[in-house]
């Protein structure tokens, strides 16, 4: 493909991405519009096509992450009808993300700018209050729920923490992976007497 025929195919989606995978390698400095344009195989004049600067093109790409990583993962798992099934999808799903996802570990080390700060917050709160929704199906008070939810978010963290500093304690096997997350969601369920 003739670089025109690139630059006249990529969206402003393709360029968040790029900045995500930037970020996810080097931080929220790696996210320079010569370089991803230089990945992209095209020129800066079709990122200003989309952006009007860098910091429109990383309010994008947390755009899309945020979408990716909080709403398309809720409204997956919502096709579930039981509360606890969904809730146990959701700890498999982002347990397993959590061993290999970057995003979030780079996001997290540029917490101090302004829109990622903005960002993450939003997406905690969010992750929160659903896990505290399922909660509160399963018989939970809405502060038992809030509580449980802050600790299943907690756990996520830990992990996606863990699998940076630590790979080699996670559990490397499905069935290992499996129990882990059956432990953490047995955690959080109401006690049955």
């Amino acid at each position: 493909m003739a670089q025109g025929d690139a630059k006249a195919r990529l969206s402003a989606d393709d360029w968040a991405q790029a900045a995500l995978d930037a970020l996810a390698v080097g931080g929220l400095a790696a996210v320079s519009v010569e370089p991803i344009a230089k990945r992209l195989g095209t020129t800066k004049g079709s990122f200003y096509w989309h952006f009007k600067d860098r910091a429109a093109l990383i309010d994008a790409a947390l755009a899309r992450w945020e979408q990716r990583s909080t709403d398309d993962v809720i409204a997956e798992i919502a096709v579930e009808t039981d509360p606890a099934e969904r809730l146990h999808r959701l700890f498999a799903q982002v347990i397993d993300y959590a061993a290999t996802g970057r995003i979030e570990l780079a996001l997290l080390a540029s917490a101090d700018q302004p829109p990622v700060a903005a960002t993450l917050r939003r997406v905690a709160d969010r992750r929160i209050e659903y896990v505290a929704e399922l909660l509160r199906e399963l018989g939970l008070t809405t502060a038992q729920a809030r509580t449980r939810a802050v600790v299943a978010v907690s756990i996520y963290h830990g992990f996606n923490q863990l699998a940076r500093v630590s790979p080699d304690t996670l559990p490397s096997t499905e069935a290992q992976r499996r129990a882990l997350v059956d432990s953490a969601f047995e955690s959080l369920l109401p006690k049955r007497r």
